[in-house]
């Protein structure tokens, strides 16, 4: 059609065509959608997780709940009972101030129950594998020998040698100041201990948090028992101590609550304190890994020698990134190798493995010419033909086979010794008769497998094929198969 003219052409329009069709061809070939799963779903550890992974807490959470109604139950009750009367009689920021220490409670112990303390990702299969591999050549033994117990390192941190445990469990060795929780079933990174009142580990991530919890609720409880009291006696003051503690019931329950509390949580806020000062944490301070009753030579290699700085440390310095990704999706399973006994690394192992399959191809090619090219011997079907038996990136069975060097390669020992001449002069056409064809002689040739010289089916079989002309290139590419495979 001339540029620019119109014609029937001009009005056609081109059609999209659907990349989502139905048809039958295609339905084999369409993958089912798998949801994606996040790690908090498959976590190993004993933890309960919530909003999506968001609030990691532990297993036993009964006495959490507790810690949350006795702190919600006591501050309702001050605030319902309390605080109108002290805020009349007294002044106004008494339900302020108990205001801003309840909510700085409640925000403290959430975010110690709720975050991650710190726990450690276990090891993978391949990280454990190589791990009991260092470790086998560490200890020196076989891999059939006895493997001795001891599995610790030890590292030196400003002059002070620090052990590092192996974790049977996480098939890890835990880094200096870690230790495994049995109830959460996992390492935790500086670990402090084990609260049940918040429902979780005391870790790394979560201990500035976890004292800033306990020391505000020690505030609150002062706070409160005190204002209670005064409560109390300014009621006493005008209508008797009996008949007070009748107009107020809850502030004797306030009390009550507060007096047998009040002890335990200051103490614990007191000995946390000196911890936070020394730069120390309950696991060692329990177990008295610093201690001098050990020698006089050990000390706390982790403090810094000011009271100050390590109070700022503890409470002031980054929070650390979680290291289990929680809320990240699992990645598909890909196929790794297997790790050698040997020692080899994993990336030898697969380059040596992608060499086997090289080989093991090249084999599989060879037998399949083999097959091709024995089956019109041994059976009375059609023989085939070169276009049947023509193989990508390989020159046909009618073309001569000019780029090939033909040694004299040694038949298998698995094979019968079929080079004889009276054997060979029956299966192999002379040279002279096929002008067109490039031949190797009787004895440079072995003979095909599972054929037996002079045998009378051998003979009958020969018989027939000798007079097509199409087996002249089935036998030539028979040797070039054996030739390649006695290569190989």
């Amino acid at each position: 059609m001339p540029p620019g003219g119109g014609g029937p052409m001009k009005d056609c329009e081109y059609s999209q065509i659907s990349t989502h069709s139905s048809s039958p061809m295609e339905s084999p070939h369409k993958k089912k959608k798998i949801a994606a799963r996040r790690k908090w779903e498959v976590f190993p550890g004993r933890n309960k997780f919530f909003c999506n992974g968001r609030i990691m807490m532990a297993r036993q959470t009964g006495v959490f709940y507790l810690t949350l109604v006795l702190i919600l139950v006591t501050s309702g009750l001050f605030f319902a009972f309390d605080c109108p009367y002290l805020a009349v009689k007294i002044t106004p920021a008494i339900p302020v101030v108990g205001g801003i220490l309840f909510f700085f409670v409640m925000g403290t112990l959430l975010r110690t129950s709720f975050s991650d303390p710190g726990v450690l990702p276990r090891a993978t299969p391949d990280e454990a594998a190589d791990l009991e591999r260092q470790i086998d050549i560490a200890n020196g033994t076989s891999s059939g020998g006895y493997r001795p117990p001891p599995r610790t390192k030890e590292v030196i941190i400003n002059g002070q040698t620090v052990k590092l445990k192996y974790c049977f469990t996480c098939k890890i060795f835990r880094p200096p100041r870690a230790s495994h929780c049995s109830l959460c079933d996992n390492c935790v990174e500086r670990f402090d201990h084990h609260c049940p009142w918040v429902g979780n580990c005391v870790g790394k991530r979560n201990y500035r948090f976890f004292y800033m919890f306990i020391l505000s609720l020690s505030f609150l409880t002062v706070f409160i028992f005190a204002f209670v009291i005064t409560h109390v006696i300014l009621r006493s003051q005008q209508t008797g101590f009996l008949n007070a503690l009748k107009d107020s019931p809850a502030s004797v329950l306030e009390a009550v609550v507060c007096f047998f509390s009040v002890w335990s949580i200051v103490g614990l806020s007191g000995f946390h304190t000196y911890l936070i000062s020394s730069n120390q944490t309950t696991n060692e301070d329990i177990k008295g890994s610093w201690s001098n009753k050990r020698g006089k030579e050990n000390y706390n290699p982790y403090s810094y020698g000011n009271i100050f700085t390590n109070c700022c440390v503890a409470l002031c310095g980054p929070i650390s990134p979680s290291l289990i990704d929680r809320r990240g999706y699992v990645q598909p399973d890909t196929p790794q190798p297997a790790a050698p006994s040997n020692g080899m690394a994993a990336y030898g192992a697969t380059q040596s493995q992608s060499d086997m399959c090289d080989q093991d191809q090249c084999i599989q090619s060879t037998k399949f010419v083999l097959q091709a090219a024995a089956t019109p011997l041994l059976q009375s079907e059609p023989s085939l033909t070169s276009d049947e038996l023509h193989l990508p990136g390989k020159p046909g069975l009618g073309t001569p086979c000019a780029s090939l060097t033909l040694g004299q390669p040694t038949p298998p020992s698995s094979m019968p010794n079929l080079t004889t001449e009276a054997g060979l002069t029956d299966i192999l056409p002379l040279k002279e008769e096929h002008v067109g064809h490039q031949f190797l002689t009787p004895e440079e040739a072995p003979s095909p497998p599972r054929l037996l010289a002079g045998s009378p089916l051998a003979h009958s079989r020969t018989m027939h094929v000798l007079g097509l002309a199409s087996q002249d290139s089935l036998h030539e590419d028979s040797v070039r198969g054996l030739v390649k495979l006695s290569s190989v």
